[in-house]
Formats: C-alpha cells, structure tokens, sequence
C-alpha cells in the first residue's frame, strides 16, 4: 500500500473545466490561502452600535487636530460622520421655510398627516425636521411634530404627506403654531440603477466584456458619495450634486454647508460627479463639473481645481492657481484615485494621469490607456500605490504602466455579474493579508453578495460570499471596516466568527479541490486511509473540529454522488478534531477531490499535505 501525499496549487481555478483544472483548487468560501496553504479568513465583529439609514456605498477615514479618528459614511439617503460607534447626521441642509410656512391636516383615525408648504421642492423620500410646532387638536401634541420625517408621497408642488408616530383621535386642520419652521434636506439617492440611456442601455454590450463601452454613465445610478479630507474638515459630494464642507470645530452636531455660500465663496462648482482634494498640493478638485462660465450646465469630462489652499476659491485668475482642464476621450469621467506620484481619472473610455506641475499651469493631463475603464466609482482602489480595478471583463493594474492582471477565476465571475447593477462594486485593499477585495452582486442578486480576492504577493485568486457595501482599509484603526446592509458597520479579520447575528455564529468555509487523475485508462484505485493534515492553531474553541470528504469518480460526467453497480461507495466524510490521527474513508474510482468545511464556533483551520492510502483496484 502506498500514501500518496495530496498537494494542489495555491489559488482557485475556475477558468476551465474540473477535470482540466486538476493539481489545482476549484470552489470555496472563507478562505484564503497563507503561504500556498488553504486557511479559513477572519471573522468580524459589530463596529457601531447604532444603525445608519440607507446603504453605505462610500467609507472614509481620517483624524482631527485633536487626533479623534473619524469615519464618514455616505449612504444613498444622508451623509454621516462616525464617532464613538455611533453615527453623527450631518446631511446638507437643501432649503429652510419661513416661519409659520408649512401648516398641517391630520384625519381622525389615522396616522398620516399631510404638510402644506408652497413650492417645498421636495421629493418622495426625502428628509425634513420640523421646530417651533405647537400641538394640534387631540393627541398629536408638539413632540410628535418637532422631529425628523421621512416624506411618504408627494400630493402636488405645495402639500405632502408624512407619517406620524401616532394616530390622530380628532381631525384637525392649523399650523401647529405660527413659529413652524421646516428644513429639507438633499434629496435622496437611488438604491438601485434606473436605466434608459445609461450603463444598462449598451455601456458594456455593444462590443463585448472585452470591450469598453462608449455610452455615457447615466445619472441614474446608485448614490455613491465622494469624500476627503481638506485638513481636519471634510469635502463631501454626492455623484451629480453638489459639494459640500463639514467643519470640525463645529464639532458633530453640525451639517456639512454648501462651499459656495461660505465665506469668500468665488465661482464654486455647483455639480461634480467626484471631488479630490490633491495631497501633494493642497487643491480641491472637481471631476465631471459644470464650468465656471456655465454654472450649473454639467461637463462630464470638465476637471476644475480650486486655489491652492484654499477650498471656496476656484476662480480662474493670473493672481491664483485656481484652472481646468478638459479630458477628451470618452462620454464622461467615472471616478478618479490618488497615488503618491499622481492622480488617475478613468474616462469610460480611457485612463489619464494627473499630475501636480505648479505654475503657470498648475495641473497637467495625460493619457496613458485606451480602450479600457473601470466597472463603477468604486472598483478601484490601490494597494502599495498600484492601483487596482475591476474593468469590463477583467481586472487592471497600474504601477507605471497599465496591464491585466492575469485571473484563474475570470470567467467564473463576469459570466455570474449582475450588470444592471453593477455600479454598486466596491473595491477594498486588506493590507495585512496583501489582498485586494472586490465585492460585486451575482447574477441573481440585485446588492452585493460575492466577493472575489487577488493576493497581489502570491499572485492567486479566491472568491466567496459576504453581503458589503464598502470597504475601509485600517488606516489608523486595528482592523479593516465595512459596511452591511443591516445599517452597521463591521470590523474584520476581528475574532473567527460571523457577528452580525446575535449571539454570534461559525463562519461557514469551505476549500474543495478539482478531480485529481490518480489511474490510467480503466485501472481503479481503493483508498481506506488517510493521514489528515490540518492545524486548528487560532481556535478558541475546546474542540474545533472540521470535516473531510473525499470523492471519487470513474468519467468526469459522473455526479459523486452517484454509486456504480458494484455498489462502491463514492463519497465519504468523515469529522476530524486536532487529535485525530487517521480516517478511513473507503472509496474506489479513478479520480478524487478533496473537500475540508467547517461551520463551528470559534474555529479556525489550516490545511497541510493530507495523505492517501492507495492500491490498485482492477478494472471495470
């Protein structure tokens, strides 16, 4: 009897067949691979300890004078600015009544009252806050009108509809006081793409995944905010709206203002699809903004630059550095990314390099890839400052130059992508594992449900599931932070298990290896041994236990499953604890796969090189 000693090559390979794959790994979930070997991922845990509303497509990490970390968290409904595990709404106010403007109407019996307010400008969905209400007849006192409101329906320009947290018992018709004031916030983003005339019309089909697409991003997308520091204060801006500055000394109760009414405002963008503020030298920069002689019109090929030093300043003057430039490749800028040496803007065309040249010119653009672009806003991210992204049915990379990085699972995710709405991917570096995450939504999703992972050191490929949102690198926390749909934040590779439920539950991982050919032509071999190899070094549990399953088949269109007429078993499964020495697992074929899962709490494995007890079997 011989042992063979299984060994497979590091990294998933899906772009091919099972039995063409063979010697290498072909499906999991939770895993990673360390040092060549398979090994359950990190856990994680709950961030904040109160929700957010709206899904968080944007994350963003940075510290005051005071040295208090904060994280800011854009979602499709408000903008806020986490701290202490809770997060701070510090939504930009649209507009603000007069006095006494909005009155309201209430039903006897119901809970629904209507606002009238002339020309409120709102939409459905939308935010207000209502002070200075007094009460109106029966039980709907001031308190239930001195509150925030989400607006359920739109009647006509000048009356809406709110829900209150009570039921009328008399009908009523006043202004809850003369001194109501009601202030809108920003309208409201879009959870899902709408289409007509954007990515879902012919952005990547018309020339095939390999191909970019010449239509322009419609404005229909996601909400997807663009943030970054400007010292200790904070720019903000909402894809096709406005910018927007929030001041730390105003500490987290206020609301991020619009730059251009703040003091010394001269010539702001009004729209922008992106805003940077350029480490090296200090400008805000807008991507896809309206022009300073056109206010309001959106260019979304137009970059503008504000004065140095200074974020409300972008009047193009000989006495400032305030400019523009205009990129000319393409339908419009999709997103833009910084790097030590420059900043990338990727057309849906073409990418570009943007560089700090100072005076006269200040900013200098150049083209450096055709034919190429980015799948979404957030698709991009850098890692060491090469920068990654997903493109159209690959993935990039620039550290100097523009190339593909060659994918074993490429074909196994763009062909299981969901294309209306994949503008929600979000790309994410984990710097401790040197991994470069992407997560997207499958086929049959409309929110991200899969991820896809490439180790830039090892040069492989994994994928699984998880439902993210964003993606924060740790920066200046312990642990990478992402956002969930359940309006938290998480923190990852923090403790083993899966934190979003309560009491927490075991991450379920699994690895299972290709078809691997151990006989020729229609020699079977029988295997009834095997020396496992696994360490459960990180376990917290008492007995951390994972399972085996070892498969055979005779053709490689058999199931597993299946058993042949000679009723031999073709799968078998057995548990194994770190203190198991053998297992017998009793299967005859002419290849096998190897299969290791857990779902357990507080467990944590890594496989080694497991061996087979093998003997030849005969024939058919």
């Amino acid at each position: 009897m011989n042992f063979l000693k299984l060994t497979f090559t590091p990294g998933i390979n899906r772009d091919g067949t099972n039995y063409s794959a063979q010697g290498t790994w072909w499906d999991c979930d939770k895993i990673r691979f360390g040092n060549g070997l398979p090994e359950t991922i990190g856990g994680w845990r709950k961030y904040t300890s109160t929700t957010f509303l709206g899904s968080a497509r944007s994350l963003y990490s940075w510290a005051t004078l005071s040295n208090q970390n904060l994280i800011g968290i854009g979602t499709h409904l408000k903008y806020y600015i986490e701290s202490g595990g809770s997060p701070n709404d510090i939504t930009p106010i649209r507009a603000t009544s007069g006095a006494g403007d909005a009155t309201f109407a209430v039903t006897d019996g119901s809970a629904t009252a209507t606002v009238t307010n002339t020309a409120h400008g709102a939409s459905m969905g939308d935010f207000v806050t209502f002070s200075g209400a007094a009460s109106l007849g029966g039980n709907v006192v001031a308190g239930e009108l001195n509150k925030e409101f989400q607006i359920v329906s739109i009647v006509d320009a000048d009356n809406y509809t709110i829900t209150l947290g009570v039921t009328a018992n008399s009908s009523d018709v006043g202004d809850g006081g003369a001194s109501t004031v009601a202030e809108y916030q920003i309208a409201v983003g879009l959870d899902s793409a709408v289409f007509g005339d954007g990515w879902g019309s012919d952005p990547w089909s018309d020339g095939g995944w390999g191909e970019a697409g010449s239509v322009i991003l419609s404005q229909n997308v996601v909400r997807i905010w663009s943030h970054d520091n400007f010292g200790e204060d904070l720019i903000i801006n909402p894809r096709g709206g406005g910018i927007y500055y929030w001041d730390a000394s105003l500490g987290l109760s206020s609301r991020a203002v619009e730059i251009g009414t703040m003091a010394g405002a001269d010539s702001t963008p009004q729209v922008a699809n992106r805003i940077i503020v350029s480490d090296v030298d200090r400008h805000v920069i807008a991507f896809g903004c309206d022009d300073e002689f056109n206010p309001g019109v959106q260019d979304p090929l137009l970059i503008r630059f504000s004065d140095q030093e200074n974020a409300v300043d972008w009047h193009t003057a000989t006495t400032n550095t305030a400019g523009s430039l205009r990129v000319s490749s393409g339908a419009q800028i999709v997103t833009a990314i910084q790097t030590k040496r420059e900043i990338l803007v990727f057309t849906d065309k073409s990418v570009y390099s943007m560089q700090y040249l100072g005076p006269p010119y200040t900013f200098g653009i150049s083209e450096i890839a055709g034919e190429t672009s980015v799948v979404s806003p957030e698709a991009a991210t850098t890692a060491h400052d090469v920068v990654y992204w997903m493109a159209p049915g690959k993935f990039m990379r620039y550290d100097g130059t523009v190339q593909e990085v060659p994918c074993t699972v490429q074909d196994y995710v763009f062909d299981d992508i969901n294309l209306d709405n994949i503008s929600k991917v979000v790309a994410g570096h984990n710097v401790a594992f040197s991994e470069v995450w992407w997560f997207y939504p499958s086929a049959a999703s409309t929110e991200n449900d899969r991820y896809v992972v490439y180790d830039y050191v090892q040069g492989v490929w994994y994928f699984g599931t998880m439902t993210r949102t964003s993606w924060l690198n740790r920066g200046a926390y312990s642990k990478p932070i992402a956002a969930a749909t359940d309006g938290y934040l998480y923190t990852h590779e923090d403790d083993l298990d899966d934190g979003e439920v309560n009491p927490p539950i075991g991450l379920s991982a699994y690895i299972q290896s290709a078809d691997r050919e151990i006989s020729d032509g229609y020699q079977f071999i029988y295997a009834d041994q095997m020396i496992p190899d696994i360490s459960f070094r990180r376990s917290t549990a008492s007995s951390p236990t994972a399972t085996i399953t070892v498969k055979a088949r005779e053709f490689p269109g058999d199931i597993y499953e299946q058993s042949d007429d000679e009723d031999v078993t073709q799968t078998s499964t057995s548990p194994v604890d770190q203190y198991t020495r053998q297992i017998f697992p009793r299967i005859r074929g002419r290849a096998i796969s190897l299969r290791i899962e857990s779902d357990e709490i507080g467990t944590s494995w890594k496989l080694g090189y497991p061996r087979l007890s093998i003997r030849t079997d005969g024939r058919r």
